[in-house]
């Protein structure tokens, strides 16, 4: 638990310049929070003493809601004490940890999905994790370490991700195709890099899924794929065999460089106001 009496501003400003402004308080997760370093905390905080056994109260009640609720981080900035000595959260920040949602159940039903981006909303909806960032590159990745490094190569090469998406590596066709749909939902998106590595999952479960999402949403803009691992040969095949305007690279390095140069010809198309037409064996 981190405490400081300077509420209501830059924590990491005061942690630079005034390190000893700030409390920090480990708690170990078997024996749980105890009274001492609530107490300890409560003092360095300042709290009048007509307050203070209210003030224990409840920072050991934060504690235990943070471990039931299964948070990732809870946050009161300020906490305040009014003239009659009651003790005021003015305001909190309260986050819980997505792969609980099963067991919190009643938590997460209180999610106002209208104050969500609508790409967020239809990523929950499929069980995709994803990010929407301000990009044009849309990524469609298997791992979580993988859609890293092919945002930081794109980015290497002079592009912008448009996304993090990470289809998890037991995908099939139909995660596939919810993440194309993300994507034709998102107008920034002028080119998509489909980057697959086929451990657990099927290459050519996965070109099913591109094949199938190009046919059915009409995708328009340019596509490039990565299929490495397992069926990839027979992955391949597919996309050659279904005519429709993918570009195929194996070398993740020269994929990223493709995309990004096909996100840049397609921008610059736009700004002139022309067409491009993209074939696999261009």
């Amino acid at each position: 638990m981190i405490a400081s009496p300077h509420g209501g501003v830059n924590i990491e400003e005061i942690a630079r310049t005034n390190p000893s402004a700030i409390l920090k308080e480990p708690v170990d997760i078997i024996d749980g929070i105890q009274k001492e370093q609530v107490e300890k905390m409560v003092n360095f905080l300042g709290i009048p003493p007509e307050t203070f056994d209210a003030a224990v109260d409840q920072i050991t009640k934060l504690y235990q809601m943070f471990i039931e609720r299964e948070c990732t981080a809870l946050e009161i900035n300020p906490l305040a004490t009014d003239s009659q000595n009651r003790l005021l959260c003015m305001d909190a920040k309260i986050n819980f940890d997505d792969n609980s949602e099963y067991r919190q159940k009643e938590v997460f039903g209180l999610r106002d999905w209208s104050q969500e981006d609508p790409r967020d909303v239809e990523a929950a909806k499929s069980g995709i994790t994803y990010i929407g960032l301000d990009g044009s590159i849309g990524c469609l990745v298997n791992g979580a370490g993988l859609a890293m490094a092919t945002m930081d190569i794109i980015k290497l090469y002079g592009g912008e991700p448009a996304n993090f998406l990470d289809i998890g590596g037991g995908a099939s066709a139909k995660e596939v195709m919810d993440g194309f749909q993300i994507f034709h939902s998102d107008h920034n998106v002028n080119a998509v890099f489909v980057n697959i590595f086929g451990g657990i999952v099927r290459c050519d479960e996965i070109a099913r899924g591109i094949i199938a999402a190009a046919q059915e949403i009409n995708i328009t803009v340019p596509i490039v794929v990565r299929l490495q691992g397992n069926r990839q040969k027979k992955a391949k095949a597919m996309i050659e065999a279904s005519g429709l305007k993918m570009i195929a690279v194996e070398d993740f390095d020269l994929a990223a460089r493709t995309v990004v140069n096909v996100s840049k010809i397609c921008e610059l198309a736009r700004s002139v106001d022309i067409g491009v037409d993209f074939s696999s064996h261009q």
